[in-house]
């Protein structure tokens, strides 16, 4: 088998916080006596390998920075609704699914081991980290990957293999994401380390180039359902099993979890199934069969709702979309709702269609899975001003220039909770938890 020379490496941001990541380990580590645990890092928390958000983002409010995290989740979700096995793309499903980073955990890749903070996606099938030309510097468990591998036909999207040739080619691929990013990318294998546990020939994309700016530049890890996914590559390790908490945008010093495995999950935790669409099988499909404001169970056709593999209808839980979005018609039924209960008056921020002020009384919001109620935190059905002034409905109609027939629970309304996925069992598990 051909071996690339390309090894991966830190990116010139990584590098230079290599020193202050260590420096922070105590309060950017999970604790030692919990090796299974990994750190769920906001990306604008003080652990966070990003730069620092903009002047103006940095002094808003926490509901000016959602609004600005939320401002590519119009392109997230049009991947999503569009993603099926014919125009998944070859890292992750949808050419957008990229545009969105907001939580990130810290891993390890080769012998020896460097670490990588690489954003967290249960909607992506394979991680890829960025790959550099190195002298001296590779790892020695680094392998490449050739046309006549499986995992080169699991790519998703195609590879590009010639038809012939004296030996099988490296598995290469390119790849354009939203219209002002590409990538050129390798299937590569090296050994992973997530907290304790050890991932021999692990196989992930190795970013060679990219062109524009919506690539995270320290990489992807997959956690969705498909054959290149984490979750598919360790199914003798973690049994197909993994959960996490994802902690508020406000916690700039502290971080949630991701924990891997049957071990240390919930042992009482309410369940919904967990269902699979053979068009769209990265995405974790549940079956949402209502919603009620306050005591009201708002009306909507259930068609609206319902699971649909032949159109991709129904609802998914997403890591990496900000706010929940749902089809125009059951978010115009909770706003109504809403709004009469609250009685207003109302104004519109951002992505916002339903503020007004903190004084009124606002009713909580359930989300009715099959087996399970959902009554969300206020803190995740509501979104407050810094002046304490302003409140918003922090939900949304789905982008109006797709014919969307998807719902996706987004990481705002799961902050705080242990979202628990049993792909084995087929469940999805959801428990109160202060993921801080």
């Amino acid at each position: 088998m051909a071996r690339l020379t390309t090894v991966f490496l830190f990116l010139s941001l990584l590098l230079s916080s290599a020193a202050a990541a260590d420096a922070a380990a105590d309060t950017c580590s999970p604790p030692s006596d919990d090796p299974s645990r990994l750190s769920v890092i906001p990306i604008y928390s003080k652990c966070s390998p990003f730069p620092p958000p903009p002047p103006a983002v940095a002094t808003s409010s926490l509901l000016d920075t959602v609004n600005h995290l939320a401002a590519k989740d119009p392109a997230r979700l049009t991947s999503l609704i569009s993603a099926s096995a014919a125009a998944v793309a070859p890292i992750a499903p949808g050419q957008h699914l990229l545009n969105t980073a907001n939580y990130v955990v810290r891993v390890k890749l080769g012998s020896p081991a460097q670490t990588f903070a690489m954003v967290l996606d249960t909607s992506s099938d394979a991680s890829f980290v960025p790959c550099s030309p190195c002298s001296g510097c590779a790892s020695s468990t680094f392998g490449s990957l050739d046309c006549s591998v499986a995992q080169c036909s699991q790519v998703r999207g195609g590879s590009s293999c010639p038809a012939t040739g004296p030996e099988p080619a490296t598995c290469l691929f390119n790849q354009s994401y939203g219209g002002d990013s590409s990538l050129s990318a390798a299937l590569v294998t090296d050994s992973l380390t997530l907290g304790n546990d050890v991932v021999p020939g692990f196989a992930f994309g190795c970013v060679r180039s990219v062109s524009g700016g919506s690539i995270p530049p320290q990489g992807l890890l997959g956690l969705g359902r498909g054959p290149l996914s984490l979750l598919s590559q360790t199914g003798p390790l973690y049994s197909g099993v993994f959960s996490y908490c994802l902690p508020s945008f406000r916690s700039y010093y502290f971080s949630g979890s991701l924990k891997l495995g049957p071990v240390g999950q919930p042992k009482s935790i309410r369940t919904t199934p967990l269902l699979k669409n053979p068009h769209r099988p990265s995405l974790y499909y549940v079956n949402l069969t209502g919603i009620s404001v306050g005591r009201v169970r708002v009306p909507v056709d259930p068609k609206s709702l319902a699971f649909d593999p032949s159109t991709g209808a129904g609802t998914v839980i997403d890591s990496g979309t900000v706010i929940t979005r749902f089809v125009e018609p059951v978010y115009a039924a909770i706003r109504d709702e809403f709004r009469k209960q609250v009685k207003g008056p109302f104004s519109s921020l951002g992505a916002f269609d339903t503020c007004f002020g903190e004084a009124a009384e606002a009713p909580a919001i359930t989300l009715r899975f099959e087996g399970l109620n959902l009554t969300l935190p206020m803190e995740n059905s509501l979104i407050h001003s810094s002046s304490g002034t302003v409140a918003c409905l922090s939900m949304a109609a789905a982008p109006n220039n797709v014919n969307s027939v998807l719902n996706v629970i987004a990481n705002l309304q799961q902050q705080n909770l242990r979202i628990l996925f049993d792909v084995k069992n087929s469940v999805v598990g959801i428990a109160r938890e202060l993921c801080n």
